[in-house]
């Protein structure tokens, strides 16, 4: 991480396509059980009250046809169903008192014994001429059963719940299995410098499909990428010509006796100028190419001694201001990157400090770790402390008319060697800027 200021942001949940697979079959097998149980217990209860009903009505119509043939026989009765016949001239006493105020029909009676015992019963009630007929049939036993056909089919749905998450859990795993290798394959593109074909390791379906599509996607892109670098290598090496003429030619120049003291002060911004443009255009070879590259053999580079260099080199920007500029070597520092990289990146931090500051300081310390550039300019806003190393991003204080790429592309250098850059506030005013060179594993 190449920018330790940068604030945290939130992260936004991931929702797992399989998990909203599962989720999916399980409300509908679960929401499926539920109704078919629902429906189950709807029928059965209506089928069941409505047999019940029309045979007791048919049973009490009959019993009323054999009673009115012949009057003198007593009250018939069963197992389950007993039958009752009231009247102003007899058994008047045989039946409840709760019976009498009903009318013919069927009715559900409900009568709890002292004990606490729970006794249902269908009655039904034919009335004739001066006689009422009573059919009563005991329903206790069926609503027992119906209690435990209700917890069966509760069980039931249930049950079935689980089968569908587990089926949904392998639906999903079947359904997710392609899209998963498509993914770890992607994940392996240009690992290796080497883009291979997505499309021939999956069937012509969706997901056959979408592997073409990222094919073709990532052979456009291999194609813009081998354009850009071949157009890079061209530009640096068609600039580095001109410049290696100016610079051979300074070199020259400068070693002219009887220069006067303006033109060699001409010829020296020259020459730095050159320089600095030599450097920036290797260090953008390297970005553009995303490699990291050491010095030859192994080497490294001495930041202690491209310090006074790039002191010099900026020292333009001083011209006109009462600024004091102290250079601290604590400990010799080597870094295991090339000169010209670590010259624009240390040249960016020191020219701002440079530009930035109107009187004062600025102090340029080396450790062991790291480069510290302290300053006694406006600094930089908290508000606008995070987005410095954005593209063409300019402060509110910073003033001048640069385009903004200079700490973009000092962060990108960061980013490619694996350096740390912060900014924070400086006491009672400036701006320290510390280049972390040497992280701790």
């Amino acid at each position: 991480m190449a920018l330790v200021t940068d604030s945290l942001r939130p992260k936004r949940q991931r929702k797992r396509l399989r998990r909203r697979i599962v989720w999916s079959v399980l409300a509908i097998g679960t929401l499926l059980s539920i109704l078919f149980a629902a429906l189950a217990l709807f029928l059965r209860s209506n089928l069941e009250e409505r047999i019940i009903d029309r045979v007791l009505e048919r049973e009490v119509a009959s019993f009323a046809t054999t009673f009115l043939k012949n009057p003198d026989a007593p009250g018939q009765e069963f197992s389950l169903i007993k039958g009752r016949v009231i009247s102003d001239r007899r058994y008047d006493e045989s039946a409840p008192a709760a019976w009498k105020g009903l009318e013919p029909g069927v009715h559900r009676i409900v009568d709890v014994s002292p004990t606490g015992e729970r006794t249902a019963y269908k009655l039904a009630i034919y009335r004739a001429p001066d006689v009422r007929f009573f059919l009563q049939y005991d329903v206790t036993a069926e609503e027992r059963t119906r209690r435990v056909v209700t917890l069966a089919i509760v069980a039931s749905v249930a049950l079935f719940s689980v089968l569908s998450l587990l089926l949904g859990w392998w639906s999903a795993s079947r359904i997710m299995s392609p899209v998963t290798e498509l993914v770890r394959r992607v994940n392996r593109l240009g690992r290796n410098n080497k883009v291979e074909a997505l499309a021939p390791n999956f069937p012509d379906d969706e997901v056959g499909q979408l592997a073409q599509s990222l094919d073709e996607y990532a052979a456009r892109l291999t194609e813009l990428v081998e354009r850009d670098r071949e157009f890079n290598s061209d530009v640096s090496h068609e600039l580095r010509t001109p410049l290696s003429v100016i610079q051979s030619t300074t070199e020259l120049l400068l070693n002219m006796p009887e220069l006067s003291e303006k033109v060699l002060a001409r010829l020296n911004r020259i020459e730095r100028a050159s320089k600095h443009s030599s450097e920036l255009i290797t260090a953008l070879l390297h970005l553009s190419r995303g490699e990291k590259q050491a010095p030859n053999d192994g080497e490294s580079t001495d930041v202690s001694a491209i310090i006074g260099a790039i002191v010099d080199s900026h020292r333009h920007h001083l011209l006109g201001k009462a600024i004091a500029v102290q250079v601290e070597i604590e400990t010799p520092l080597h870094v295991a990157a090339p000169e010209p990289v670590l010259s624009v990146v240390l040249g960016n931090l020191i020219a701002n400090a440079f530009k930035y500051t109107r009187e004062g300081e600025v102090r340029i310390r080396v450790n062991a770790r790291g480069v510290t550039v302290q300053d006694t300019g406006p600094g930089i806003p908290e508000a606008e402390r995070d987005r410095v190393f954005e593209r063409h991003f300019r402060g509110s204080t910073g003033g001048g008319s640069g385009a903004g790429l200079g700490l973009s592309i000092l962060n990108r250098l960061c980013e490619l060697y694996g350096w740390q850059v912060s900014l924070k506030p400086r006491e009672p005013h400036g701006l320290e800027a510390a280049l972390l060179l040497s992280p701790d594993d």
